[in-house]
């Protein structure tokens, strides 16, 4: 896992390095300083030089001025470093995320994904930083302090023999009791996000529905149960403070006693200077041991983050670019050979079995059916958003698994049932479909999406504003704009999945017999659950249950086909003739 993250350090390798350099550096500087101002302290039992002070007091400012800059510089170069890491990761998991299939999605949820890319990445950023600055600092100044204390100290030294396998206990016990916790909360910010995502997209319906202190409800027990978790964990580590004071008060009065007691019995060579040095290391030996405690608590921590970067970084795409693939389409033929289609490999039963079907290029073709019949799913295959199970699908007589993706999408245009639009104008939006496009062939598009009329009601025309997820215009209206963005691409398959269900009838029509008229030679694909959204198509499925249980015209389907008659019944002849 840390070889994973290790990767995305990059161009900050040498910023990481510096600042062990500079840490190590700091480290040595800090555990020499008070060997010398234990001599400094010694020149006065006698009769001390001036000049052997000024020496000395020069010599320590000196020191101090060195040792601050190279704790200043590991600071910046560490922060660099950190940031750098974050931004690295941050950018590699979104990459990532970019090249995952619709089956590779559909492992992660949009709110677990948030939470990777933002309080993961915040958890591996500290933790790095921490690790080349502390984790550098803190056993090489344990090392120093410790060596220095025993060649000064003698048996004073032996309070470190006592203190420090007591504190290494005492944090190693705290540590194991409040990771689980810390463990816990990461999956529940998974669950928190997810509760603020759903309100923030769905509040319309929680207003219309009158659920807003329902919503309040599920936050606040979302909220409260990281919050119990934290506090657990937190109360434990905090046990960290009381442990430390207890062992340096015990030092202090050890060393005091047991030093004091060695010079006036003149037991041992040790002196004034040497038994304040003491008291110095043996400080600096039990904060390291702190900051020692406190990287493992949050290394600890961070790991389960890593792990949880590691999982979207090395998810390996279940849909890849074939060597030497094909970049161009011929036309919009679409043939389906034995077809069979399952989302997971562990799945039961299949989404999709025994499809049989071609389509000639520049046909318009219906597809109805209930809920959960696979129609989106049938389509989806075309773009390749999904591989096939079992059989193939040939897009201009080539199997799409053949093609490079970006040259079998560019050429599918796909109206998903759940429309997006981005913030940013409406032109903005638009150029999604083609980048290049000029205003000319906006409006174009846009009056064959029957779109352009209420753009231009907009005060600012194709400039105006869109909010994130077009929440400024209506459905019909974000409807109508997603289809004028997929003839920019000017595609040889267009697929509309359910795309016009919030037009009303009569604009539903005007956009049918625009794609007659403008787009004759480009293979239309129409999912609808109106019937006279697909009455008038060279081909019509009707699918049930992943099987296409027939398919004809309409004067064929109203003789053979129990369905389609039914489904045409009632909503010519029970009132439903413009329902969504």
């Amino acid at each position: 896992m840390f070889r994973t993250i290790s990767r995305c350090l990059r161009e900050y390798k040498t910023a990481t390095i510096i600042t062990i350099l500079f840490m190590a550096g700091e480290a040595a500087i800090e555990a020499v300083i008070p060997f010398i101002t234990a001599r400094l302290v010694d020149s006065f039992t006698g009769t001390p030089e001036m000049s052997v002070i000024l020496k000395t007091g020069l010599l320590l400012i000196l020191m101090t001025l060195v040792s601050l800059f190279f704790g200043g510089s590991a600071g910046f170069t560490s922060a660099k470093a950190a940031a750098g890491l974050s931004k690295n990761v941050r950018h590699d998991i979104f990459e990532r995320v970019q090249t995952f299939a619709f089956s590779n999605i559909d492992k992660f949820s949009s709110s677990s994904l948030v939470t990777r890319l933002t309080t993961d990445i915040t958890n591996v950023q500290m933790a790095f930083m921490m690790l080349i600055r502390i984790a550098v600092r803190a056993p090489l100044m344990l090392i120093f302090s410790i060596t220095m204390a025993f060649i000064m100290g003698g048996k004073l030294a032996g309070t470190f023999v006592i203190v420090i396998p007591i504190l290494v206990c005492g944090l190693l016990l705290i540590a194991k009791n409040a990771m689980p916790a810390f463990r816990r909360v990461f999956r529940k910010y998974d669950r928190l996000n997810e509760s603020i995502e759903e309100n923030v997209r769905g509040m319309r319906v929680v207003k219309g529905f009158s659920r807003e202190e329902h919503e309040k409800k599920k936050f606040h027990t979302a909220a409260e149960d990281i919050c119990k978790d934290f506090t657990k964990a937190e109360r434990i580590v905090a046990l960290n403070g009381p442990i430390m004071q207890l062992c340096i008060y015990f030092n202090m009065a050890f060393i005091l006693l047991v030093g004091s007691k060695i010079i006036i019995n003149g037991e041992s060579n040790i002196n004034v200077g040497e038994m304040s040095s003491m008291l110095t290391y043996g400080m600096q030996i039990l904060m390291q041991l702190m900051m020692l405690s406190m990287i493992y608590v949050m290394l600890t921590m961070s790991a389960e983050s890593v792990k949880r970067i590691d999982e979207v970084l090395n998810e390996e795409t279940d849909i890849r670019n074939p060597e030497n693939a094909c970049l161009t389409v011929a036309d919009g033929s679409i043939v389906f050979e034995n077809v069979s289609f399952k989302y997971s490999e562990k799945a039961k039963k299949y989404a999709l079995s025994d499809i049989d079907l071609t389509i000639p290029s520049g046909a318009t073709v219906g597809i109805i059916g209930g809920t959960g019949s696979s129609k989106s799913t049938l389509v989806q295959l075309i773009a390749r958003l999904y591989d096939v199970s079992e059989g193939s699908v040939k897009v201009g007589g080539i199997d799409v698994r053949e093609y490079d993706l970006h040259a079998l999408r560019d050429n599918v245009a796909m109206v998903l049932q759940k429309n997006v639009l981005f913030s940013g104008t409406i032109a903005e939006n638009l150029r999604w479909g083609n980048p290049d496009a000029t205003d000319d062939e906006l409006i174009e598009a846009c009056k064959l999406a029957q779109a352009h009329d209420f753009v231009s009601s907009f005060p600012d025309g194709y400039e105006t504003m869109i909010e994130q997820g077009g929440s400024n215009v209506s459905g019909g209206q974000k409807q109508r704009l997603c289809i004028a963005r997929a003839l920019l691409k000017k595609p040889k398959i267009l697929i509309l999945d359910d795309s016009t269900s919030a037009v009303d009838t009569r604009t539903d029509a005007f956009i049918r017999e625009g794609f007659r008229k403008f787009i004759p030679e480009t293979t239309k694909i129409i999912i609808a659950q109106r019937i006279a959204s697909v009455q008038e198509s060279d081909l019509i499925l009707v699918m049930d249950n992943g099987k296409i249980a027939a398919m004809g015209k309409h004067d064929e389907l109203m003789q053979t086909s129990d369905i389609y008659r039914e489904v045409y019944e009632q909503q010519t002849h029970g009132g439903d003739n413009d329902a969504a």
